[in-house]
């Protein structure tokens, strides 16, 4: 029997891999799949094309605080991923109305339009950054909420909005909180496809601050395999961290970039001021989704980066419009 899915933001980075995934050779067979994307600057349709002539994918463009939009979608699948959200640090310092707008109040429109609808499942995207900053140790999914930046607070408030319809009124809610994605089809703000792309048009990198902040990096493939394995084994009610297993800091990282990209620190990389509540440290115990559901990172970082980088030296006419529009 197919299942019937509902992609939020799956014309984004890792929205799109998760449907290229399902929909691909690999993937199992018994899903079909609805994209819902409202297409802002990071979805990109391009994104999308290895599955467009697929018999089981089908494209939506709009907005998930539509609650219209929401109402009609859901009551056509069994299950819902819900990618979709405004993601970057940096633009929510800046601003931070349209966080709340799209992370708050869309996973409300979404998660009230599934109850309504009966769907089955909804499994909620979100990040470690909801917990904060962290010394040492790592987060386990019982540890309080304390995020610090108005992205990671708009992410937290979405979980618990998520997790109330559970609470409330017994929807399968399934929330994921992941480490740092990195990988093919990122767009070119992050950390890493931004540093790539620099080093590639022949441009300095800024490294924020001291460069000792320090982050655990995770495939998309990894992250993929992780959220299958919730939606398919999760339990209602749970949060499961998925993270990659490579803690690195952000200087670390920056050398690892430069050797791949042919470049020197000396004349690559420029010291900036450090990013406002810049968080020092995240890391997540992976403990539950391993002993439940099996999960464990399997793409070597080193390998992993060196795909990603021949990735993006590859496909230029993939990223350089997007910086160009950008102005990135």
């Amino acid at each position: 029997m197919t299942t019937r899915l509902l992609v939020t933001g799956g014309a984004g980075f890792i929205g799109s891999h998760y449907v290229r995934t399902l929909l691909g050779p690999d993937g199992p067979g018994d899903v079909a799949v609805t994209v819902l994307d409202k297409l802002t600057y990071a979805g990109n349709p391009a994104n999308l094309d290895a599955v467009r002539g697929h018999p089981g994918f089908s494209f939506v463009q709009g907005d998930i605080c539509d609650a219209e939009l929401a109402d009609g979608l859901m009551a056509g699948h069994d299950q819902v991923v819900h990618f979709a959200a405004e993601s970057h640090v940096d633009r929510s310092i800046d601003g931070g109305a349209e966080f709340v707008r799209t992370n708050v109040l869309g996973t409300h429109t979404l998660v009230h339009a599934a109850h309504l609808a009966g769907v089955r499942t909804f499994v909620h995207i979100s990040t470690d950054e909801v917990y904060g900053s962290i010394d040492e140790g790592s987060w386990s999914e019982s540890e309080p909420l304390a995020p610090n930046s108005p992205y990671s607070a708009s992410k937290a408030s979405s979980d618990l909005v998520a997790l109330s319809y559970h609470r409330t009124h017994g929807l399968d809610v399934r929330v994921t909180r992941c480490s740092n994605n990195y990988g093919h089809h990122h767009f070119p703000e992050k950390v890493i496809p931004l540093f790539v792309t620099h080093l590639l048009e022949g441009r300095p990198v800024p490294l924020y601050g001291d460069g000792a902040h320090v982050r655990d990096w995770l495939h998309i493939d990894d992250h993929v395999q992780g959220i299958e394995l919730v939606r398919t084994k999760g339990r209602a009610g749970q949060v499961y961290n998925i993270g990659g297993g490579t803690e690195l800091s952000n200087k670390e990282l920056t050398r690892l970039l430069l050797e791949a990209c042919d470049a020197d620190w000396d004349t690559d990389v420029i010291h900036v001021e450090d990013r406002k509540g810049h968080d020092r440290r995240y890391s997540v115990d992976c403990t539950r989704i391993r002993e439940e559901l099996g999960y464990e990172p399997r793409k070597d970082f080193r390998t992993g980066l060196a795909e990603t980088v021949r990735w993006y030296r590859d496909n230029r006419s993939w990223w350089e419009p997007l910086k160009e529009r950008a102005a990135l």
